[in-house]
């Protein structure tokens, strides 16, 4: 099962931001904000959701997009992982979580826009 003290070390530094709950799937956790998913919790590291401005950020930080195996093939998402120096730092961690939550918000403001 996922790692319940480092869930709870990541919603103790989110703790700025309002409303933010962790929700068990497949062995590890999504964040959320309200209705908006934009957060990964998988074997002690945090993962957020990036769009083509913020993923940039993460990429030139070395760090690698979330991915997992399905029938043989592995895919990956438009989660990154979290440096290590903005965890540590609740300040900017919550910063780093705003531009997900906003990147969560725009994509399903375009998924709603399509089933309508």
């Amino acid at each position: 099962m996922a790692d319940e003290s480092f869930k709870e070390f990541v919603l103790d530094q989110l703790r700025a931001l309002p409303d933010v709950r962790a929700k068990a799937m497949f062995g590890a956790y999504g964040l959320y904000q309200n209705e908006h998913f934009f957060a990964i919790l998988d074997e002690g590291r945090l993962f957020f959701k990036t769009d083509a401005g913020s993923q940039a950020d993460y990429v030139a930080r070395g760090m690698e997009p979330f991915s997992y195996e399905s029938k043989g093939r592995t895919l990956t998402m438009s989660y990154y992982e979290v440096p290590p120096d903005v965890m540590e730092n609740p300040a900017e961690l919550v910063e780093w979580a705003r531009r997900a939550i906003q990147a969560a918000a725009a994509k399903q403001k375009k998924s709603t826009r399509r089933k309508a």
